[in-house]
């Protein structure tokens, strides 16, 4: 496993500790150079995460697209091994509390039908 890679890791651990939508996109070639190494949405924030190892520096496109993303309302980190809690702080400060487990949401009337989806017309509707 690279250094950059247990970085990620160690990210991604936090993240699901908080029970915050992360994702990681993987462009081969088709999607657009500079975007952030994990995506995230925390408490209705948007994060972009990029992740560095050592003496790793961001990219001229990695620090646009960053930019980018604050200049739009959203959160950008830039996390190596040595800052890793700053990802940690970014959480509390947006009011996120830790997570044990991930619960499925339900309403009382589809808890005691033990589903979470309501048919309509012959179509399941989330509720």
């Amino acid at each position: 496993m690279t250094p950059e890679a247990k970085v990620k890791n160690k990210i991604k651990k936090i993240l699901d500790e908080y029970g915050v939508y992360h994702f990681s996109p993987q462009t081969g070639g088709y999607g657009r150079s500079g975007i952030p190494d994990i995506i995230c949405c925390a408490d209705g924030k948007f994060i972009g995460i990029e992740c560095k190892a050592g003496k790793g520096r961001c990219t001229a496109l990695q620090i646009r697209e960053l930019e980018k993303i604050k200049f739009a309302g959203g959160e950008s980190l830039i996390i190596n091994e040595k800052n890793i809690e700053d990802v940690e702080k970014c959480l509390t400060s947006s009011r996120m509390r830790k997570k044990t487990k991930m619960k499925r949401a339900t309403t009382s009337k589809n808890k005691a039908r033990g589903d979470s989806s309501k048919k309509e017309n012959g179509n399941a509707k989330n509720v």
